[in-house]
């Protein structure tokens, strides 16, 4: 597990549709809002017999976000700091009445990860940020036409590279000592533990350890 393995900041990058011309297939997106519209993946690690309700109004740590955006930026990578994505369920791709409402309401991207990967780093207390590599229009765009896997498998290899560099040069401008979160990502457990000690499922929290063993412990 990320956890034990000492992980305090995670970035997710994922293929991600564009509901907005401006953000062509090769942009990347470092989104820091998100729409869930996913409905049956495990949410998250606590549950009847422990439960826990972190704070996500901002799901994105915005000092690791901050440092993706001057990655970016020294990498030439084109490039939108912000924006928000709407996580659907899939496999299938959008029906063309989604696509023409999610890109209604002004939302940038879509795709089919982020959630509910973004709330299970928040309840582990690892900071998260994520980058949306657009490699289609979803099914808007009436020029281009709706998506299918060939697009996405084509712009995916192109935006490979640019991935490469942006992890590598995100990795080497990283500082050696963990960077308080301001809006307390890494502290997120802190007053979220709501069931009583002497009322939680003790398999649960055998289970927890590894996520919130230092609050559990304490009770």
């Amino acid at each position: 597990m990320l956890k034990r393995a000492g992980v305090t900041d995670l970035v997710s990058l994922s293929a991600v549709g564009s509901f907005k011309g401006e953000l062509p297939p090769g942009h990347f997106v470092l989104a820091d809002q998100f729409i869930d519209k996913t409905y049956l993946r495990a949410s998250s690690f606590f549950g009847r017999g422990c439960v826990a309700h972190v704070a996500f109004s901002h799901p994105v740590a915005p000092l690791l976000q901050k440092r993706l955006a001057a990655a970016a930026e020294a990498e030439g990578l084109a490039h939108q700091t912000g924006g928000t994505a709407v996580c659907m369920e899939g496999p299938a791709f959008s029906t063309l009445a989604e696509s023409l409402f999610h890109k209604a309401q002004g939302w940038d991207l879509i795709g089919m990860t982020s959630m509910p990967e973004a709330k299970l780093a928040r309840e582990a207390e690892i900071s998260y940020a994520f980058v949306g590599m657009v490699t289609d229009y979803d099914a808007w765009h009436e020029e281009v036409g709706p998506v299918d896997v060939a697009q996405v498998v084509h712009h995916l290899g192109a935006n490979a590279d640019k991935a490469r560099r942006l992890v590598a040069r995100l990795a080497r401008d990283f500082p050696a000592d963990h960077e308080p979160c301001p809006i307390h990502s890494d502290r997120a457990l802190e007053h979220a533990i709501i069931t009583a000690k002497e009322a939680r499922d003790p398999a649960l929290v055998a289970k927890l350890d590894a996520v919130a063993g230092r609050l559990l412990a304490r009770g």
